[in-house]
């Protein structure tokens, strides 16, 4: 494996060799392949969904490639050498997993998370007032959301049950429903912002990723509303000429074929 990114390393420093260096990679900065960077995560993300090893291969190899394109700049600015960040992430293992590499015990999965965040929120004590903070708050709305509850639970601070949080769905749609009523557009969208969130707590509740789950709905809501258009295109039939009752039968049909 140490010759895989021994050679990977090479390769790009040929590419962003001054002299000789590809003039694409030559132009890259930490910043302009931040798109690219995204990319290659959800490419890899939908391959780890697809459960599909050869292209999980290849996305893999494609972010591994730009996070060393990242050390590499970085090297280049004089801001850290290769060797530090696998140093550093390392030390960091290996003391946030106390029950591995100490004699402390964890006696489920749970644990060693509650355990990992105090082990953090202990390291950045002179950098972060608070253990809500150093959530990245360009990540999607659901895992910030998600975060923040497992960060906040970490201390304690979480539903002992399910049960409280299914009351407190009813009470923030009973609260949304009142704001629609009244016709408060700013209330209207704190209101949906609160059961989003209640939704999120009660997904993690249950051991849940929200954001896993609202792609696989998605995906799934796609899927069907696909076939429900080749049974339109099929019989020659104009959906936007349908009644909802009529489409609902066709998407109650497809449903009985698309879990």
């Amino acid at each position: 494996m140490n010759q895989g990114f021994e050679r990977l390393y090479e390769i790009v420093e040929r590419l962003r060799d001054p002299e000789t260096g590809c003039p694409w990679d030559l132009k890259q900065t930490s910043k302009s392949l931040i798109p690219n960077f995204i990319e290659e995560l959800y490419e890899t993300i939908e391959a780890i969904e697809h459960e599909d090893g050869v292209h999980l291969s290849e996305e893999l190899g494609d972010l591994l490639l730009h996070i060393v394109l990242q050390i590499k700049i970085a090297a280049e600015q004089g801001l850290f050498e290769a060797h530090e960040v696998f140093d550093k992430i390392c030390d960091k293992l290996i003391l946030r997993h106390p029950h591995i590499f100490s004699d402390t015990t964890a006696k489920d999965a749970e644990t060693v998370k509650q355990n990992w965040e105090k082990i953090k929120l202990e390291e950045k004590r002179h950098e972060r007032q608070s253990i809500l903070e150093g959530i990245p708050e360009a990540m999607p709305a659901l895992i910030v959301a998600q975060r923040t509850q497992d960060k906040a639970s970490s201390i304690g601070f979480d539903w002992p049950t399910i049960d409280p949080i299914f009351e407190k769905l009813i009470e923030e749609t009973d609260e949304l429903k009142e704001a629609i009523k009244n016709d408060h557009a700013e209330n209207i969208e704190e209101e949906i912002g609160d059961l989003l969130f209640t939704i999120v707590n009660l997904s993690r509740k249950l051991g849940f990723d929200a954001e896993t789950a609202l792609r696989a709905s998605s995906k799934k809501f796609t899927n069907r509303f696909k076939k429900v258009e080749e049974h339109y295109k099929k019989n020659h039939l104009d959906m936007g000429n349908s009644s909802l009752e009529e489409l609902d039968e066709v998407w109650d049909a497809v449903k009985q074929t698309i879990r």
